[in-house]
């Protein structure tokens, strides 16, 4: 991988520096090295999202979050070896290291095998108004606007068939025709698409109650109005390794108070906090379901997908959170659509 020199980093690189440089190198694993370049740790998606999880700041160093014992492959080694391993140890990247434990080359799973194709079902919600973005959705849906040169919903399908996926619904309503003369069939991309036709809006988890037949694996849906580089092939594969009835994706948002906390027992001031920092996480739009949890929604009725999951927590169904580091951008008024133009060319392209 030419890339791989991108990925080092010192282990007093802050954690919002390392997922800047993990975009850069367009790998999912950090490598924390000394001055030698001597291996002193990996950071996977998994310690990421775990930081995530753990509310730990981006502006810790990575050392606080890196795993000092990785697996890694003598540079020896052959070929066959590595993808043993790699297989193995279900890995999706190796680091190569030298007698000396320097780094000399980083291995990727996608360089020995291609991409596996994934028949789960992908549901997007392509219905809505976009009545926050008027007058831009007065003559065109939302999911039809471009982003540089290509449709919103467009970008969202391409990381999709990035990571396999290839059977899609799409959830329509205003100026359905327009988007059903836009993708068709989706030959022209390879994948097969067919339409939820909304007569009236049924809410984010709603349409999916027009589902001609009822899949056999877990399923994805996800929101049309959002612009995300999420690793969809992991978000499935962290879902099935929780035994989960439904997994969220999350976003960790953080809210500024923009004065001074006061914290007092009857007159007496204890304390005082400026502008404390509250870190909180967002439903991010995008979920994985198992198949049962369909027949819980009602028929042709306005359901949504927060209505869905209390549901499930209150029938004590194993329900789980899926954090979200990458690129995520909810498009929902016109400041968030000139955002992704302005975004698209450095994170799409």
């Amino acid at each position: 991988m030419q890339n791989w020199p991108k990925a080092l980093i010192k282990p007093d690189t802050t954690i919002l520096e390392m997922l800047k440089i993990i975009d850069i190198a367009e790998m999912r694993i950090a490598v924390v090295v000394d001055d030698q370049q001597k291996l002193l740790g990996i950071i996977s998606d998994y310690d990421i999202r775990q930081s995530l999880l753990k509310n730990i700041s981006f502006n810790e160093p990575v050392k606080h979050i890196m795993n000092t014992q990785p697996i890694v492959a003598e540079v020896k080694k052959s070929r066959q070896a590595m993808l043993n391993i790699m297989k193995c140890k279900n890995l999706i990247v190796l680091p190569i290291v030298d007698e000396s434990r320097r780094i000399v080359n980083i291995e990727t799973i996608n360089e020995f095998i291609e991409t596996p194709i994934l028949d789960n079902y992908v549901v997007i919600m392509a219905g809505g108004l976009g009545t926050r973005l008027k007058p831009l959705t007065n003559h065109c849906p939302k999911p039809l606007l471009k982003i540089g040169e290509k449709p919103l919903l467009e970008i969202i399908i391409d990381n999709f068939i990035e990571y396999g996926l290839h059977n899609f619904f799409l959830s329509v309503n205003y100026k359905s025709h327009m988007i059903k003369d836009y993708f068709g069939d989706g030959s022209q991309w390879n994948i097969n698409i067919r339409y939820l036709e909304e007569d009236s809006p049924l809410g984010t988890a709603g349409a999916l109650s027009l589902l001609p037949e009822i899949p056999t694996e877990p399923l994805m849906v996800m929101n049309g109005d959002i612009m995300t580089q999420v690793n969809f092939q992991q978000f499935l594969e962290f879902h099935l390794s929780h035994a989960d009835k439904a997994t969220m994706g999350v976003r960790k948002y953080q809210n500024i108070i923009p004065y001074g906390v006061v914290k007092s027992e009857g007159q007496q001031l204890l304390s005082i906090q400026e502008k404390p920092v509250q870190n909180h996480f967002v439903n991010a739009g995008v979920y994985m379901l198992n198949p049962e949890v369909i027949d819980m929604i009602p028929a042709k009725s306005y359901y949504d997908m927060p209505t869905l999951f209390q549901m499930l927590l209150n029938k004590k169904e194993n329900v789980n959170v899926f954090p979200i580091h990458e690129y995520w951008l909810d498009i929902g008024r016109i400041d968030d659509f000139e955002r992704a133009h302005q975004d698209y060319p450095k994170i799409f392209l």
